[in-house]
């Protein structure tokens, strides 16, 4: 089947879906989501929101997740050698080595994600996905691409797994540089004679490029480009099956659906009711700003007197034949304005928009604490994003970087990578918070004496630096470097004893 039938076909089930994106996209950021339009657009006014609250929702709630996922100072994975294989694959190797050499390697993989502009378009990606639920990276030579949703369809199985992707994109004639047939335009003299009603298309005219992608009965995914029906040469490529560098990314799952569901979505109630609210309060207060004056028609008061009047003149006329039109819908206003106040504080603690408590007694700790709070309501989202981003993103990027030899190969079977952001981070973060309260409690319980007789220093200080996400190799002093010091100190003070012994003596 043609890529362009497929993708016709498919589109019918992503319609329901791309409705509601389109809706959502309207009320946060609308430039985001639009119609699967068959041309690129001249001149399309874009719908500007009466409230900027679901705007400043996504854009935190991305940036939130953003520094999450790929943390900007420390690694997102780490290299880890299974325990059952490290006497054996290893026997004459101390894991502190091999950590050294990973730790290496790991710096090598994050120099050149930030020499990219992977996070970029990961950011982008991650807004398509807060707004819609869906997006589309593809991992190409020359970098990430984000589709929108407007602009591929997929394919899944009962499992949710992925079977059949297929994208389309307009791409101008000139860039394709191929032999293509000419596209026929409508012509607008129709009526004149030897005018069939169509006109060749000009050379900057955008061509529907279709790029249909499955996994064949190898195991193996392979795709390919066509335009006009036709396969573009050279486009033909394929990836394995763990390092595919088409990625799929959903928000929420939905057993049975093709396609994920946005953050907005769950809350589209809210900002639906936020915008009807704000714009009626808008214009309410438009409406009761203006000023207008009344005069009566009997009064010896000339309007024109009072327009033409200046501040503090004074004319003659009657305080009773001027009055003003007044709106007096003040308490009305007030219920609105109320109604918007609690309707932006749920919509903020949905998308994790800290809101500090306005007192004089708000502390530091509480405002931790209910940072804290708020994180965790997306340990599910960190999770699915862990299995359907990282993993995949991570595969692909070390399968780059050991097919032009920047990176050795690694036995899959022997180091596995593990992801520490997302979900691994917020878990680090209650062990660290636990830890802290567990000493703290001791401390003041038992005494100071008591928790130093009965706590480990060293195995506290390591619990703490893996709580925190920090290798402590190098950084703590191991327990024989502590030994060492303690003989040379030891060693000291006899030397000085023996000293001050032989100064009595003579």
């Amino acid at each position: 089947m043609k890529a362009r039938d497929r993708y016709t076909q498919l589109t019918r089930g992503r319609t329901q879906f791309l409705h509601t994106a389109v809706e959502c996209s309207r009320l946060t950021l609308p430039y985001l989501v639009q119609e699967d339009l068959s041309s690129r657009p001249e001149h399309q006014k874009l719908h500007t929101p009466w409230q900027s609250v679901g705007a400043k929702s996504v854009v935190n709630l991305a940036a939130k997740l953003m520094l999450a996922l790929l943390p900007p100072q420390t690694s997102f994975f780490k290299f880890q050698v299974r325990d059952d294989k490290l006497g054996v694959e290893f026997p004459g190797q101390v894991k502190s080595e091999l950590d050294l050499s990973f730790a290496k390697m790991e710096r090598m993989v994050m120099d050149y994600i930030s020499a990219s502009n992977d996070r970029v378009v990961v950011h982008q990606a991650l807004k398509h996905l807060i707004v819609s639920g869906n997006a589309l990276i593809f991992m190409g030579k020359d970098g990430l691409k984000n589709y929108p949703l407007n602009r591929y369809v997929v394919n899944r199985d009962g499992n949710g797994n992925i079977c059949e992707i297929v994208t389309k994109e307009l791409i101008s004639r000139k860039i394709l540089g191929q032999d293509l047939p000419e596209i026929l335009m409508p012509s607008p003299a129709v009526n004149s004679p030897g005018n069939d009603g169509y006109k060749a298309g000009s050379d900057d005219q955008d061509v529907e490029v279709y790029t249909y992608v499955r996994l064949d009965d190898n195991g193996r995914w392979v795709w390919h480009q066509e335009a006009f029906d036709k396969i573009l040469p050279g486009s033909r490529s394929t990836a394995p099956k763990n390092t595919s560098p088409w990625l799929v990314l959903r928000f929420n799952t939905v057993d049975g659906e093709d396609y994920g569901r946005g953050r907005v979505e769950e809350f589209l109630g809210d900002i639906r009711s936020l915008e009807g609210l704000s714009q009626a309060l808008v214009e309410g207060s438009a409406a009761a700003a203006k000023v207008v004056f009344l005069v009566s028609p009997s009064s010896t008061t000339k309007p024109k007197t009072i327009a033409d009047a200046g501040n503090g003149a004074i004319v003659q006329g009657r305080p009773d034949d001027v009055g003003v039109v007044q709106v007096q819908k003040a308490a009305d206003f007030r219920t609105a304005q109320e109604q918007m106040q609690a309707l932006e504080r749920r919509i903020n603690e949905a998308f994790l928009v800290l809101q500090v408590r306005q007192s004089e007694r708000t502390t530091a700790e509480e405002v931790r604490l209910t940072q804290m709070e708020l994180e965790q309501q997306l340990g599910g989202l960190f999770s699915l994003l862990t299995v359907e981003f990282l993993i995949p993103y991570l595969n692909r990027t070390l399968h780059i970087l050991q097919r032009n030899k920047e990176l050795p190969k690694i036995p899959k079977d022997v180091v596995r990578p593990q992801i520490v952001a997302g979900v691994n981070a917020l878990g680090r973060g209650q062990d660290e918070q636990s830890l802290v309260q567990f000493a703290q409690t001791l401390a003041q319980t038992m005494g100071p004496e008591i928790m130093a007789k009965f706590l480990d220093p060293g195995e506290y200080v390591k619990r703490l630096a893996a709580a925190q996400g920090i290798d402590v190799l190098n950084l703590v002093k191991t327990p024989e470097t502590m030994a060492q010091e303690r003989e040379q100190q030891m060693q000291q003070m006899q030397q000085q004893e023996m000293l001050k012994q032989a100064g009595q003596f003579a």
